[in-house]
């Protein structure tokens, strides 16, 4: 493949190997720079390094915090900043990016090495998958602004629904609402005020800001777990898990804050408890909603509008972290550790929520999302329900191209996958012409 750089990697690896490589990066990327900066965030505050080793700025006199003065030296992060940029341009791109903007064969190259020569007619199939999904949303360009996204939500009548069975807004509500959720559960408490947390469970200040520091590290290792666990368990599961095991350390913490400074005699065992609790949200924390709120726009967003859906959850969590970032200076100055009882209560109710609302995206192409999304019913269930329907009565409609299914337009112009199966067609996304009969939000053309 001329067109993709010798020095690519995805011409010397394939299969296991290149999926490998690829993560790998991406890692790299998270344990550097990923949430307050990764490991950076760590050695920033550090007094004897930011400041004694690196130069980078001074102690603020009265309180011991780092000031960085010299940001774009910040840490050294530099280094590693300028290894990842060297790097990346080692990487393949997406296939599924190179077919929307029309480099079709370096697409299908790509697949190819990722799925091994021996399952060549695996990697055409998904090739062909790609190809028609990506063909039936670029003719709803018009409607992918992030106006439209957002507004796809309202009823039809107030000019939402523009999106037809794709229903967009509903998973742009759905990556808004998730990052929310993800600041309100505590981590931005956690991250921000850890000082204040272990001196409010008694340590002195050296202390209290040595724990702060270990905590960060902890935290930064904890989101190897997700490499192990974000498949096997789901997104869904690793969300219920994450919550469980941090809605019970909030309320332990802040119990056990509280006995410290009613019962001064033990203040150290209750300390050491309470630490001890806040150590394990944290790790909770990478393990699970640190990662899925920014994995699901990624997986959940048809092609033509996947990276715009990536946006929409960045807003989410500007929305959420500008909300904490406001209120909890005054929350704990007026609540002290009670505030950790609402951060258990919220990891409480994200439970139903992401029960109720949130389907499963683990191991399913963007084109099932498609399916799964087909239903105008925000329950979960029913999205569920649908999808099942849809493959039963359509096994072509995921491996179109080994079903000879077509994307085409309309007489009236809109796109739709028809698939050809005996008594009718069946139409993801609604048509403006024929007799139908629907269910769910999908339609049987007749």
């Amino acid at each position: 493949m001329d067109k993709i750089s010798r020095f690519n990697v995805v011409h010397r690896w394939e299969k296991r190997a290149l999926l490998i490589a690829i993560n790998f990066v991406g890692s790299l990327a998270i344990f550097f720079f990923g949430y307050d900066q990764g490991m950076m965030g760590s050695v920033n505050v550090s007094i004897d390094y930011a400041v004694n080793v690196m130069k980078l700025g001074h102690v603020e006199p009265g309180t011991k915090q780092v000031i960085t003065d010299r940001t774009l030296l910040q840490g050294g992060i530099i280094i590693p900043l300028l290894f990842l940029f060297a790097i990346i341009w080692l990487m393949p791109e997406s296939p599924r990016w190179l077919v929307k903007v029309g480099r079709e064969d370096e697409a299908r190259y790509i697949l190819g090495r990722l799925r091994g020569e021996d399952a060549s007619g695996l990697a055409e199939a998904e090739f062909q998958d790609i190809r028609n999904v990506a063909e039936l949303e670029k003719n709803a360009g018009q409607l992918n602004s992030y106006f439209h996204m957002f507004w796809d939500v309202m009823p039809k009548a107030l000019g939402g629904g523009s999106a037809g069975a794709l229903h967009i807004g509903r998973r742009v509500q759905l990556v808004v609402w998730l990052q929310i959720l993800q600041e309100w559960i505590g981590i931005a408490g956690v991250t921000i005020y850890a000082n204040d947390i272990f001196q409010q469970a008694g340590y002195s200040g050296q202390k209290a800001r040595w724990l702060a520091g270990v905590n960060d590290i902890t935290y930064m290792f904890s989101t190897l777990f997700a490499i192990f666990t974000l498949d096997r368990l789901g997104r869904r599961k690793s969300l219920y898990l994450g919550s469980i095991v941090m809605g019970i350390s909030m309320f332990l913490s802040g119990g056990f804050s509280r006995a410290a400074v009613r019962y001064p005699d033990k203040a150290a065992a209750y300390g050491a408890a309470a630490a001890s609790f806040t150590f394990i949200f944290s790790m909770g924390f990478g393990a699970t909603w640190l990662t899925i709120p920014w994995l699901y726009p990624a997986e959940i967003f048809p092609l033509q509008v996947r990276a715009k859906g990536n946006a929409w959850g960045v807003v989410g969590w500007s929305v959420g972290n500008g909300w904490t970032t406001l209120l909890l200076p005054i929350m704990f100055q007026r609540l002290h550790e009670k505030v950790f009882y609402i951060f258990g209560a919220v990891n409480a109710l994200t439970l139903p929520i992401v029960w109720a609302f949130y389907p499963e995206s683990n191991q399913r192409t963007l084109e099932e999302m498609d399916l799964l999304f087909a239903t105008p019913s925000w329950w979960n269930w029913e999205a569920e329900r649908t999808y099942e329907m849809l493959k039963a009565q359509n096994p072509e409609l995921v491996q179109a191209a080994k079903g000879g299914s077509i994307v085409h337009n309309d007489d009236d112009g809109e796109m739709g996958m028809r698939m050809r199966t005996g008594g009718g067609a069946l139409s993801l996304v609604p048509h403006g012409n024929g007799e139908g009969k629907r269910g769910n939000g999908v339609e049987e053309i007749e």
